[in-house]
């Protein structure tokens, strides 16, 4: 499921030209050559600074990389390449040559020391921004899915935050524009190092950054719904965090209706699928109960259980109509997992007394009373199973007082005081229909398990 597009949260432009346009240098500037200086004094040469300074006039692209080229060529170890490196980048960066731009933005990161940590950063930066740009593009299926390319881009993220928090603050900012400009850079950073690692399948790695995008930006329906994902392809799944943290994504306030409305449909399959529950009513209950809980909450609490269908195969294993009984009035965990497992499962043979009987020649309807023993079925006068008989007409001949076995599907309950089971396509066993009204069947049966 997609509920936005598939890596931007910033446009690529956006994030070098508005984000963090302070942060990063301007287009570099050596230092003016001295003609008179000793060479001893000078790192450069007065040759090399007039061919920096042509290359960096030029305003053509193509002409400007020519010029770099030949810079490169005959200077291979100046010490402008600090400056050099950086006018490829933009350069490609303008022309939208990606790849170029993270190849010359790595060259430039691969002078070490040489750089401020500014130069480093916006090295850094552009690396990832291209990368961005690169996977955001529909048409690069092959780049989306390269783990190696995506281990490079998570890398200088990571080392890109790690330079973020020694930059000094530039003089024209003030204290809180600068603390802004740093976080929407944090943002941007730790975003791509969650995807990259996505898609490097390091699902550890993902869940780190995007709950460190969550800190700087609490309630983001994406993240959470990304996180989300991450924690439910981790190894092993972590199954209530990751619909935790789908369910705060679908309950969040920033959610569009739409976002809502699809991580709801997403979050109600993953309920169904983990808890392969028979009742749509339940699975929707489990749903409704778990975006409520995680609207007020950003952390799962260990109190918060969802039995899965494990569990439920549990349940059932041993599982009869009258240890479903038991189990519902005695309520708590074991009597929500019981009925989590009992709903929608068709049980033979149930056994009872009937109380009541409402006849039709489509529809019959008997009111039971739940009996295994001759001294239940002389007690009984109660019912507490509500049993809907279809396509059986003769089960109109049914009596009050008689003893019955069916077959039906477990639907509904109604709990204490006036506890009641509700079956639907129901089926009488046809030892128990009298031939003509007024004669009691003899069988008394004993309760079976579902099937």
């Amino acid at each position: 499921m997609r509920v936005i597009g598939k890596f931007g949260r910033f446009a690529m432009a956006a994030a070098l030209s508005v984000g963090i346009a302070s942060l990063l240098p301007a287009r570099a500037q050596a230092p003016a050559a001295d003609a008179n200086a000793g060479a001893s004094k000078q790192p450069y040469t007065m040759a090399e600074y007039n061919a920096y300074q042509a290359a960096a006039a030029e305003k053509n692209p193509a002409t400007q990389i020519k010029a770099l080229d030949d810079f490169v060529s005959k200077y291979p170890n100046s010490a402008l390449l600090i400056y050099i490196y950086p006018l490829y980048y933009q350069n490609y960066f303008a022309q939208k040559n990606f790849p170029r731009v993270i190849e010359y933005a790595d060259k430039a990161v691969g002078l070490g020391d040489k750089l401020g940590p500014n130069e480093t950063f916006g090295a850094l930066y552009a690396h990832v921004a291209a990368y961005n740009a690169i996977i955001s593009d529909p048409s690069q299926k092959a780049a989306q899915q390269d783990a190696v390319m995506a281990k490079a881009a998570q890398d200088a993220a990571v080392k890109a935050i790690k330079v973020l928090e020694t930059m000094k603050k530039p003089d024209a900012l003030t204290d809180e524009a600068f603390t802004t400009q740093k976080n929407q850079s944090q943002l941007f950073l730790t975003g791509i190092a969650a995807q990259a690692a996505m898609i490097q399948k390091n699902y550890a790695d993902a869940i780190t950054y995007y709950k460190a995008d969550l800190a700087l930006k609490p309630d983001d329906p994406i993240v959470e719904y990304n996180l989300g994902k991450a924690e439910l392809a981790s190894t092993p799944p972590q199954t209530l965090d990751g619909l935790w943290d789908i369910a705060r994504g679908a309950s969040s306030k920033n959610a569009t209706d739409a976002q809502s409305k699809q991580l709801k449909a997403y979050l109600r399959k993953l309920v169904q699928n983990y808890q392969q529950a028979a009742c749509d009513t339940l699975t929707d209950a489990e749903l409704n109960e778990l975006l409520q809980l995680a609207g007020s909450s950003p952390a799962r609490p260990d109190s918060y259980k969802l039995p899965s269908a494990t569990d439920l195969s549990a349940a059932q294993k041993d599982m009869t109509i009258a240890s479903v009984i038991a189990d519902l009035k005695a309520g708590g965990d074991k009597g929500k997992i019981t009925w989590l497992a009992a709903c929608g499962l068709e049980f033979p043979d149930v056994p009872g007394k009937i109380i009541d009987v409402t006849p039709g020649a489509d529809l019959t309807q008997i009111k039971v009373a739940f009996v295994t023993t001759e001294a239940e079925f002389d007690a009984a006068t109660t019912p507490n199973m509500d049993v809907k008989i279809v396509g059986q007409p003769d089960a109109a001949r049914v009596e009050k007082d008689n003893s019955v076995r069916f077959t039906a599907t477990l639907t509904s309950y109604d709990p204490d005081p006036a506890f009641m089971l509700h079956w639907e396509k129901g089926k009488v066993n046809a030892e128990d229909i009298p031939k003509e009204k007024g004669k009691k069947p003899v069988h008394r049966p004993v309760g079976k398990k579902p099937s």
